[in-house]
């Protein structure tokens, strides 16, 4: 494709081979910050490549394969409108949430709030200094919440890093009162089994529901150790969050053994994670369906009953898949996209080496009807466009475009850029737009690139780990429908009905 920004060609190659409560966030604004981000939230730490690798990635560069350092390249269907800097936190930038003319940026040291009621140039109206990875970020009418999964010392925005293993330790689920966007309160904390890693909203007219994704990666968390298979559920009342408390632990994977029912892992994929928990969970209420991307297995259950939600298939991939991730569902809800994040968001996994079908989007139809519907694969989807051994790239956040009748969406790849594929046919995938950066170093494994890169009122809104707040703009028939398609509010992972 033409490359508007520089004009040049790039070769495209296919891949083979809860006590606090009501303390108030510290508010960053232009004067000086009345807190101290904390370090053990920081980036990782660059790793050296070999000597072979580095030139490897300096050949690539030089050959047009690959944008040179920093540089921004993207299909000729994509504008990119705005980049916002990041500004009073440091850390890592994660997920992004919606609602009327404002964006709202997770990062690892607090949150950001943007006015975007101008795409092309988005205002911070404030920043919130409140560390403790990840900062997975949501909102609902008045309130906003954020996750926590790292050792706190306390649940208060001025808390610090500690070992797991102290008694004192806390992690789990910040909510704030968001009323007023300038000055946004600290109103409730609720502690969860294994912290926070993400959650996902089921809102109802009185109270709003939290399903909690927390899971052990190892020993290393000697506070979260298996059996821990299944989610926390918290209810919050709207009118008085500071009510907010779990109401129930549903077991998603019973069965016999420390690891639970789920993915045990084994000697065909050495690579797959041992299911004990989920990473995140897609909910579509109109149809009472959600998918869980848990670890080593994919699932679909049934939330009819919010507090009980019950599985109704359950897959797993030996072969490609190392880490279920996240999921999408397509409007009809008879398709849903896995991700599979291979290396844990910081290794190179975008190249020839690793090939197309790993660390790549599983698409499975939905087939059958009420609780006997399966789980049926498709396909694999990954960027047709290799990365440098200096680029971490993966499969990662993405959302639907909202066309009627075409199954279209827009996903972040780390340092691999901004994806927009379809998968109408989901046995014949294909990217139709991109947009990316140059690699941060050619001579180090830098972590960064797009977290989360999502569609909201006509618009691509991404938040880049180390490059701050993206907008982009899609101009191409086969999304242009989308443009007229209008939400109040969006909670990604909290598919709405856009047609409805």
């Amino acid at each position: 494709m033409t490359l508007l920004n520089n004009h040049r060609t790039r070769r495209r190659r296919l891949g083979v081979a809860a006590t606090a409560a009501g303390l108030l966030a510290a508010l960053l604004t232009a004067g000086p910050a009345v807190a101290t981000p904390d370090p053990g939230d920081a980036p990782v730490t660059p790793e050296k490549v070999s000597k072979s690798q580095a030139a490897e990635a300096r050949a690539a560069i030089a050959d047009g394969e690959i944008p040179g350092q920093d540089e921004v390249v993207h299909s000729d269907n994509i504008r990119h409108l705005a980049n916002i800097p990041k500004d009073a936190l440091p850390g890592t930038n994660s997920d992004l949430a919606f609602q009327g003319r404002y964006a709202f940026a997770g990062n690892y040291d607090g949150f950001r709030i943007f006015d975007i009621s101008n795409p092309k140039a988005p205002k911070t109206v404030s920043q919130v200094l409140c560390p403790g990875s990840q900062n997975d970020i949501t909102v609902s009418g008045d309130l906003l919440f954020l996750s926590t999964d790292s050792s706190r010392s306390d649940n208060s925005c001025s808390s610090t890093t500690q070992p797991a293993t102290e008694k004192s330790s806390w992690e789990g689920m910040k909510i704030f009162d968001i009323s007023d966007k300038r000055n946004p309160k600290y109103v409730a904390a609720v502690e969860t089994a294994c912290g926070s890693h993400t959650h996902t909203l089921v809102p109802e007219r009185k109270n709003v529901y939290v399903y909690v994704s927390s899971y052990s990666p190892s020993a290393t968390f000697p506070d979260c150790q298996p059996p821990h298979d299944g989610i926390s559920i918290i209810k919050v009342p709207r009118k008085a969050p500071q009510k907010a408390a779990v109401v129930g632990f549903p077991v998603l994977f019973p069965g016999e053994g420390a690891d639970g029912g789920g993915n045990p892992g084994g000697p065909t994929n050495p690579g797959v994670s041992k299911t004990t928990g989920c990473h995140d969970i897609t909910v579509l209420p109109s149809k009472d369906l959600a998918a869980g991307a848990c670890m080593g297995d994919g699932i679909l259950f049934s939330i009819k009953d919010p507090e009980n939600p019950k599985i109704i298939d359950q897959v797993q991939d030996n072969v490609n898949f190392a880490f279920w991730h996240s999921a999408t569902f397509n409007q009809k809800a008879d398709k849903v996209v896995f991700t599979d994040e291979l290396g844990g968001g910081g290794a190179a996994t975008c190249n020839e080496a690793v090939g197309p079908n790993r660390g790549a989007d599983g698409i499975y139809d939905i087939v059958g009807k009420g609780d006997k519907r399966k789980l049926v694969f498709k396909s694999y989807f990954k960027i047709p466009r290799h990365q440098a051994d200096t680029e971490n790239c993966v499969a990662h956040n993405g959302s639907l475009i909202p066309v009627k009748g075409k199954d279209i969406m827009v996903q972040a790849w780390y340092q691999g850029g901004i994806s927009v594929w379809d998968f109408t046919n989901s046995s014949k995938p294909k990217e139709i737009a991109y947009f990316e950066r140059g690699p941060l170093s050619t001579t180090t494994l830098a972590t960064g690139g797009s977290w989360s890169a999502y569609y909201y009122n006509g618009h691509i809104y991404s938040n880049d780990i180390a490059k701050g707040f993206d907008v982009l703009r899609i101009d191409d028939r086969r999304t242009d429908p989308a443009k007229w398609n209008r939400q109040s509010e969006l909670n990604v992972q909290t598919q709405p009905d856009y047609f409805d």
